[in-house]
């Protein structure tokens, strides 16, 4: 897995091995970044279930100002670190160890643009989307995307969260992505 763009273009990123943790493959990658391209210079960036850090890793390469990387496996904060440093993007990043939920109240910003992609077959995504609303952390211009294998489920729950839409979805082979924003500003 290489970052794809920006001043870290080419860099090889680490990845995990275990069953628990999945990366998202370089051409749904690629194809996110090229919808998220005028949004990821000087954002506040959360990779939520980080795993190797590929996405946050990308967004810094792209330009974003900040990354909090959080994961609740200490074997993916070791190779976040790893590939923060091999790719020289640390300085703007910020990685948390432990329950997602422990991470967003250490949190005290608004967050540009959010990456949740939780282990496949859990219900994690939406779960942590509400915590974000409850904590306020969303802004009116936030852009949260969601990785699932479970697209059906998924769409029905956040169909039902009170205050943002789904504004767009895509489909990659197994992986599906979702974009949501808050309700009123599409």
């Amino acid at each position: 897995m290489r970052v794809i763009s920006g001043i870290a273009r080419g860099s090889k990123i680490e990845t995990i091995d275990s069953l628990k943790t999945r990366p998202t493959l370089d051409r749904v990658k690629e194809a996110l970044f090229n919808i998220l391209q005028n949004d990821i210079k000087d954002s506040i960036v959360l990779d939520l279930f980080a795993g190797s850090g590929a996405l946050g890793i990308e967004s810094l390469s792209r330009g974003a100002k900040k990354v909090y990387f959080c994961d609740n496996n200490i074997d993916a904060i070791k190779v976040i670190k790893r590939n923060l440093e091999k790719t020289r993007l640390i300085d703007n990043a910020e990685v948390f160890f432990g329950d997602y939920t422990k991470l967003l109240n250490k949190i005290k910003e608004k967050i540009d643009i959010i990456f949740i992609d939780p282990p496949y077959k859990s219900d994690l995504g939406v779960k942590a989307l509400k915590e974000l609303i409850n904590k306020e952390l969303i802004n009116e211009n936030s852009i949260i995307v969601i990785e699932t294998d479970e697209i059906d489920r998924d769409i029905k729950e956040l169909n039902d969260v009170r205050g943002v839409t789904i504004i767009d979805e895509r489909k990659y082979g197994r992986a599906n992505l979702i974009f949501v924003k808050k309700r009123g500003n599409i």
